[in-house]
């Protein structure tokens, strides 16, 4: 079934230029990341923007910790055609740079920017020119860190609860944060409750999802290498879109952040949040009856297909036991055992080819079914493709009569 999505504000982020995003609403979810360059070194951060884009985001966030980033952003703005939403940590009059700039939307953390007057100057620039502010609270920066009195209660108070109160504190100052942008009537908001911690992450954001009916931003704070951090996020992440929880995602890597747009999206598409527009690749786990190098003829399958823009179902399996049952739905798929190898389209057999041919075939099959349906003469599997597979003790195979063959005697069954 499909995933009912809680209804929420909606905002829009963007210009005729750059493009309009809406987050919340009936918008579906927006995929984003974040640049990883010196926002002041313009061609850097303008080629990794423009990188992010072609990759699938919506919308790129930049930091802006000094006045020579807000200084260049005008000329990125010029050279992008994605939204951007420019970072605000500690200065507020970083906020009113980007703004009098052109940015599309400002993100400001309550735990570093807490003067009301300040925070009531940024609201005001924003509703003049119509754009959405995100309050960030972030578990490394919500603890009170000025009044060593409070300080001081919310720490013990962590010892005895950490998560819990960890919870507790960031829903309650996103709160006390949210009454002065009630009080300037501005409602273009979004709101995210991040942590290092999935289970605070699902927590606060499922406490935030009761309280406000503002768009969330879901995001997994400092998650670390995206060889462990895809899990953690994708726990997180994956738990609340899937209850209908979430606007906008951003997935943060200590890596390049395309991957952060490789993995983000994937997810999106795999909970049928967004449209796939790629090749899907499905294979077989490895094990003892594999007789070819699966491993690495589905590393070229996936490199060979990138630039394909149609969402064919590629199945590449490596022995004809399970391989037929799970490669069902498949648009294209092959069957390898023995050396050799049978390609089928859509659940029709076409050829049986030697291991040393099976990638070139397999990938001008493919092809030849992507052009076919972007001329309208084939379409896309989206049911059950019934596949009459080869017969597993056959030459593909290795039952009884491959045992046989080798001199062994079977067991008697009793």
């Amino acid at each position: 079934m499909p995933i009912v999505r809680r209804r929420t504000r909606k905002v829009i982020v963007g210009d005729k230029q750059h493009g309009f995003v809406g987050i919340g609403g009936d918008a579906p979810v927006a995929l984003q990341s974040m640049t990883s360059t010196y926002t002041y070194d313009i061609d850097a951060t303008v080629k990794q923007i423009n990188n992010l884009h072609r990759g699938g985001a919506d919308l790129v966030r930049v930091a802006v910790p000094d006045k020579r980033d807000t200084q260049a952003l005008k000329e990125i703005l010029n050279q992008v055609r994605v939204p951007l939403i420019a970072d605000v940590h500690f200065h507020f009059e970083r906020a009113l740079e980007a703004i009098e700039a052109g940015i599309h939307k400002i993100r400001l953390n309550p735990g570093n920017i807490k003067d009301r007057p300040k925070v009531e100057k940024v609201i005001a620039a924003c509703r003049e020119r119509k754009i959405p502010i995100r309050v960030g609270a972030n578990e490394g920066g919500i603890v009170e860190r000025q009044n060593k009195t409070q300080r001081a209660e919310e720490k013990a108070a962590l010892e005895q609860d950490y998560s819990g109160k960890m919870v507790s504190i960031m829903v309650e100052k996103l709160e006390e944060y949210l009454r002065i942008f009630a009080d300037s009537d501005f409602y273009d908001v979004v709101l995210s409750a991040k942590s290092v911690d999935p289970q605070i992450v699902l927590d606060a954001y499922s406490e935030c999802s009761r309280r406000f009916d503002f768009p969330l931003h879901l995001g997994v704070t400092h998650a670390g290498p995206p060889e462990t951090g895809r899990i953690r996020s994708v726990v997180a992440l994956g738990a609340l879109l899937a209850q209908g929880i979430g606007d906008t995602i951003r997935i943060s890597y200590a890596a390049d952040p395309i991957h952060e747009i490789e993995d983000g999206k994937e997810l999106l598409q795999v909970l049928g949040l967004r449209p796939r527009t790629e090749p899907e690749l499905i294979a077989c786990p490895t094990c003892g009856r594999i007789e070819i190098d699966l491993i690495a003829m589905m590393s070229e399958v996936r490199r060979r297909m990138a630039d394909i823009p149609v969402p064919v179902k590629v199945a590449v399996m490596g022995c004809v036991v399970n391989g037929p049952g799970e490669a069902e739905g498949s648009d294209v798929a092959v069957f390898a055992g023995a050396h050799k190898g049978v390609i089928y389209v859509q659940g029709e057999q076409v050829a049986t080819v030697k291991e040393h041919e099976i990638l070139d075939r397999l990938f001008d099959e493919v092809k030849k079914f992507a052009d076919r349906v972007q001329k309208g003469e084939a379409t896309l599997r989206n049911q059950k493709v019934e596949i009459k597979p080869p017969a597993p003790i056959g030459e593909l195979g290795s039952g009884w009569e491959k045992i046989r063959k080798d001199g062994l005697t079977l067991p008697v069954m009793r």
